[in-house]
């Protein structure tokens, strides 16, 4: 991203809580299992347990999409008809402009086979339930910064802060003062510009800040 980012390239779109759907032809059940995730190691996570939990199923199907930028993704077919399952999920989440999102199809097997064109809509039509059957969120794309200042300054940080509409965390008071905040992404530019005024006052991103990955939360 750019320093001319603004409020309408950090917002994206995401899932507040797991949701489920279903779809049946010909005795197979497709049970569609959509759920917010910020990381692959998460990802892995619940489709292990997943795998647990639906043991008896003939295939566990998923796709993700991941970051404000919703360029990290994958879909797989775990053993169905290559291109029949995995991207059909993936397509229902792209329709509906989502990210941060796992969809995982459990298939238990009817005994008749539905052919690759009836694969696809039952892996659609069941991601497209679970999707409906969830509570959109906008989510902000952020960065994490660690603030340093001397304790004079102290009351011209915290205006900042305030004026940016900024939640202080990690805060040490002492001589030597320090806070962590998350910015969204299009205040960034303007954070630095002011932090810099503020005479003493430097700002480093912290370790691990990246706004694919440290998202706020707005249930707008």
């Amino acid at each position: 991203m750019s320093g001319t980012e603004d409020q309408t390239n950090d917002s994206y779109r995401s899932i507040a809580s797991r949701a489920e759907g279903l779809f049946k032809d010909n005795g197979s059940r497709f049970i569609a299992l959509a759920y917010p995730v910020e990381t692959e190691t998460e990802i892995k996570e619940i489709i292990s347990s997943l795998k647990k939990e639906y043991h008896d199923a003939r295939h566990h199907c998923y796709a993700y999409r991941l970051g404000y930028r919703g360029d990290i993704f994958r879909a797989n077919d775990d053993g169905e008809p290559s291109s029949s399952a995995g991207r059909p999920i993936l397509g229902q989440i792209d329709a509906n402009g989502l990210s941060d999102i796992l969809v995982v199809v459990v298939r238990y097997f009817g005994g008749i086979k539905l052919g690759i064109p009836g694969l696809i809509r039952a892996y659609k039509t069941s991601t497209a339930d679970a999707i409906s059957n969830a509570r959109i969120i906008e989510k902000t794309a952020s960065r994490r910064f660690r603030l340093s200042f001397g304790y004079l300054s102290m009351n011209n940080v915290m205006k900042m802060t305030k004026e940016l509409g900024l939640v202080p965390d990690r805060q040490d008071f002492g001589m030597e003062c320090t806070m962590e905040v998350s910015v969204r992404l299009s205040l960034t530019e303007k954070f630095l510009e002011m932090c810099s005024k503020i005479e003493g006052c430097l700002a480093e991103e912290a370790s691990g800040s990246d706004p694919a990955r440290r998202p706020v939360k707005n249930d707008n």
